[in-house]
């Protein structure tokens, strides 16, 4: 078994951070059927583990970036791509046929490892990347593998937030409160 280096300071943090929101949006799935975390019980098109692969895709597609592959966040160059790409990410939000919790949750847990590994590895958090043009980033705007994973902890925790109006929804449980 290969052991993980020791992760102290900063990093640590930042990791703790993100397991934290991590938990309050895995728990909003707990004893639920795979049925019922596929429910869109709001007038939102959302669903429990859709939110949970909306994240987790996410949350890959920025640790690319912080990796340095600026292309994962590009917006698509044709109308075609761009297409495609509305579709994918519309299909992060469903529990399409076949998937199931245990499967949403797993895959979570393996970008959640990666994760770990690239905040353990980068050999500085101030190393930026430039962003692409779009009407959302300031023109020549850079960010940081720090300012990434703020935004990744920020994504996790506003979509447990959504979660957990969800959950309340389906059967009255509260994650958070």
């Amino acid at each position: 078994m290969t052991s993980q280096p020791l992760v102290t300071g900063e990093r640590a943090e930042l990791l703790e951070t993100l397991a934290l929101h991590r938990g309050f949006l895995r728990h909003t799935l707990n004893g639920l059927s795979d049925e019922q975390a596929a429910l869109r019980p709001t007038a939102s098109e959302l669903c429990l583990g859709g939110l949970i692969k909306h994240v987790a895709a996410t949350e890959r597609q920025w640790l690319r970036f912080a990796r340095g592959d600026t292309a994962a966040v590009a917006l698509p160059d044709t109308e075609e791509k761009a297409e495609a790409a509305h579709r994918e990410r519309a299909r992060e939000f469903t529990m399409l046929p076949g998937e199931t919790v245990t499967g949403v949750l797993a895959s979570y847990d393996d970008v959640a490892a990666e994760t770990a590994r690239i905040v353990t590895d980068v050999p500085s958090l101030d190393t930026t990347y430039p962003l692409p043009e779009a009407p959302w980033f300031a023109p020549g705007a850079r960010w940081s593998v720090r300012r990434v994973l703020l935004h990744v902890i920020a994504e996790t925790s506003q979509h447990a937030g959504h979660a957990d109006i969800l959950r309340e929804t389906i059967d009255g449980q509260k994650t958070m409160g």
